[in-house]
């Protein structure tokens, strides 16, 4: 799926968030000397082939006082992995959610979720109720906290905005 000249700029223009401000596609549209409306049908067309997952407001969970972040990981059943990771990952407590393979002998975790609170003992709280979920499915699990911020961004395209 390749980007024509324009996607790619309005991507670039917007991958680090839009502007806080009352019309955000108007302000990505001046800046590119674009139509408001174009970059709207654009944005709506990336959203539709998946080029863009989702448009919306990314708090920082270390503002809002949820410093103990950890991620779980689990050693579901292969066959019921996909349907447990479905159930874990729309829990509200969890901003995002993997299946990875196993990395045997080592690492035989293959279902991932992270979870925020305000304290470990939260963070373990909710990390026994994805257990209960989980039930005899689950062979094992473990949580890997974080200790710092090494980076905070998501995928961002090389070049910048034109």
């Amino acid at each position: 799926m390749r980007l024509d000249p324009t996607d790619r700029r309005i991507v670039a223009a917007t991958q680090a968030g839009l502007d806080f401000t009352p019309r955000p596609y108007l302000a990505v549209a001046e800046r590119l000397g674009l139509d408001e409306a174009e970059v709207i049908a654009r944005m709506s067309g990336l959203l539709a082939r998946g080029v863009i997952r989702r448009i919306g407001a990314a708090p920082n969970h270390y503002a809002l006082g949820l410093s103990a972040n950890g991620m779980t990981v689990w050693d579901v059943e292969d066959g019921e992995a996909e349907r447990l990771g479905a159930l874990v990952g729309a829990r509200e407590d969890v901003s995002h959610c993997y299946l990875r393979p196993r990395a045997l002998p080592d690492w035989p975790y293959n279902l991932f979720a992270m979870l925020h609170g305000t304290d470990r003992a939260e963070v373990e709280t909710r990390r026994g109720e994805i257990a209960a979920l989980l039930g005899a499915s689950c062979r094992g699990s473990d949580v890997l906290y974080s200790t710092r911020i090494l980076k905070k961004s998501g995928l961002r395209l090389a070049g910048g905005a034109s």
